[in-house]
């Protein structure tokens, strides 16, 4: 919207890759003032052109029920309680100065029937944020303030975020700038190839 975007933050859906992490995302995301961070990020990425590897949610396995370019539509039932997300990693990231370590980054766009919760983007960015800033994500011509927690994204204002997922759904693709803890500047860039057929895919198993 590994969705962040699956605590509430991800004790519904949290996933899990042998360690915590992923799993921030698909839960509701926190809100200002936040309560507590998102755990932190797996430790091993995937290939470059590999679909992202998604552990089970909350006990739950993950279903692929399709790949739409380096989207992958995914449905788990942690606790009985459908969940379903769009998942990609950036097709590009640097960092300033360059070539910091950094976990991966992953962006997700969840759906939780249960908690009302549609299109809910987050984005798990690999370090720890600097503490109170603020990123952005960058699309289609427009720029969308989130709010930072641990390493993870959410949009500030959430009367925007259904205007920014159409945006998302046309745009080719969309740039998240954030700053860690230690003051490294970050630009991932996500393609939004198949983004649109993704969310069209899980909306026919998460209804609302």
């Amino acid at each position: 919207m590994l969705f962040l975007r699956l605590s509430t933050a991800l004790a519904t859906g949290a996933l899990v890759l042998g360690v915590p992490g992923l799993a921030a995302a698909q839960t509701a995301a926190p809100k200002a003032p936040p309560k507590a961070a998102p755990a932190p990020q797996p430790k091993a990425a995937p290939k470059a052109d590999a679909k992202p590897a998604v552990p089970n949610i909350g006990g739950a396995e993950p279903t692929l029920i399709g790949q739409f370019g380096g989207w992958g539509a995914y449905t788990a039932l942690p606790g009985g309680k459908k969940v379903c997300f769009a998942l990609a990693k950036p097709s590009s990231s640097k960092t300033n100065p360059a070539n910091r370590p950094r976990d991966p980054a992953y962006a997700f766009v969840s759906t939780r029937p249960s908690e009302k919760v549609f299109n809910e983007v987050s984005i798990m960015i690999g370090y720890a944020l600097k503490p109170g800033s603020d990123a952005a994500l960058d699309v289609g011509g427009a720029s969308y303030a989130m709010y930072t927690q641990g390493d993870g994204l959410w949009i500030k204002n959430a009367a925007e975020e259904e205007r920014m997922v159409d945006a998302m759904r046309k745009a080719p693709e969309a740039v998240v700038k954030g700053v860690s803890a230690k003051g490294t500047e970050t630009t991932d860039v996500f393609s939004l190839k198949g983004l649109a057929q993704a969310l069209d895919r899980i909306a026919q198993d998460c209804r609302r």
